[in-house]
């Protein structure tokens, strides 16, 4: 056995599809790996002990709770493995945003699986590493879709619909996008949890938007891998406001959305949960600067470039 291991996993966005993805349609999502969440098992003298640098939060395996996700991912990984808790301590920490539809939580869980496992001596495949994480997802989220912890896992741009086998994308044409994190707090499980009461309130409309949501990532999908990325910006526009329609959007979402594109992004539309969170815009290197500025400038509290390609 080690006396150290240390995984990371990165951050993520959604393209195309959230909330529909919920509901048996198609997403597309890409790995941030400018954000990073680390995790770190150390040799102690002392029962398995958790520490959350970012939370300052210190507590006991033992002493943890049903519902604590970072405990439920050490719990999942050892009753896979057959193990008990070693004598170490975890110390985890995310330069990932909370709450911001970048997959915080599904990216902390899958660096405490792979930290762990591989702290005793197992290295767990991909499949077990993400199934693992989708189990933690479920307290985060009520009924997650599965494409946080498959995206992350994988750390790769994935086209996926529930139910069906992940599918990695074809990007033989990179492209730029950034994300703007509003800094407005929004967690998931409120939010999904909304979107499933308006739908069962009226189904028909529901399905409808959420078919028309699956056509758009659809067609993102085949713009993607035959290497036609401007074709995505309008795209953008029409899943934004398909999402402002579900009744995800927000003022503070709608202004920045109108400031990337006035800015000369080539598309914009909220990623993640909505009401807050994040937004994504597509823009050409060439706008890069003058766009994240505007957004700045705006009052978002942070923008990350990122570049969407197949590795």
């Amino acid at each position: 056995m080690p006396t150290k291991t240390v995984a990371s996993a990165p951050g993520k966005v959604i393209l195309f599809g959230e909330h529909a993805v919920v509901y048996g349609r198609p997403a597309i999502a890409v790995p941030v790996t400018q954000v990073q969440a680390i995790a770190e098992m150390e040799l102690t003298r002392h029962p398995l002990q958790l520490d959350a640098v970012d939370l300052r939060r210190q507590w006991a395996l033992a002493d943890a709770p049903a519902e604590d996700p970072l405990a439920t991912a050490v719990r999942l990984t050892l009753d896979h493995l057959g193990a008990g808790p070693p004598a170490a301590r975890l110390t985890v920490r995310s330069t990932i945003p909370i709450a911001s539809g970048m997959g915080s939580g599904a990216a902390v869980s899958v660096a405490i699986i792979r930290a762990v496992s591989e702290y005793l001596g197992h290295t767990l495949t991909d499949d077990e590493v993400c199934r693992l994480a989708f189990q933690v997802e479920k307290l985060y989220h009520g009924t997650p879709s599965g494409i946080d912890n498959t995206v992350v896992t994988y750390s790769r741009p994935v086209y996926f619909c529930h139910g069906q086998p992940m599918r990695t994308l074809a990007v033989p044409q990179a492209f730029l996008i950034l994300v703007a994190v509003t800094g407005i707090a929004s967690p998931t499980r409120h939010v999904v949890g909304d979107v499933r009461r308006a739908w069962q309130a009226d189904p028909k409309r529901f399905e409808a938007i959420f078919d028309q949501v699956g056509q758009v990532a659809e067609s993102a999908r085949t713009a993607i891998e035959e290497g036609r990325p401007g074709e995505l910006g309008p795209l953008m526009e029409r899943n934004q406001a398909l999402l402002t329609d579900m009744g995800v959007s927000s003022p503070a979402l709608d202004r920045l959305i109108r400031v990337a594109l006035a800015a000369g992004a080539e598309g914009a539309k909220l990623s993640g949960a909505g009401r807050g969170g994040n937004l994504l815009a597509l823009v050409r290197p060439e706008t890069e600067a003058a766009v994240s500025q505007a957004l700045l400038e705006a009052g978002a509290a942070e923008v990350i470039a990122t570049w969407v390609r197949e590795s």
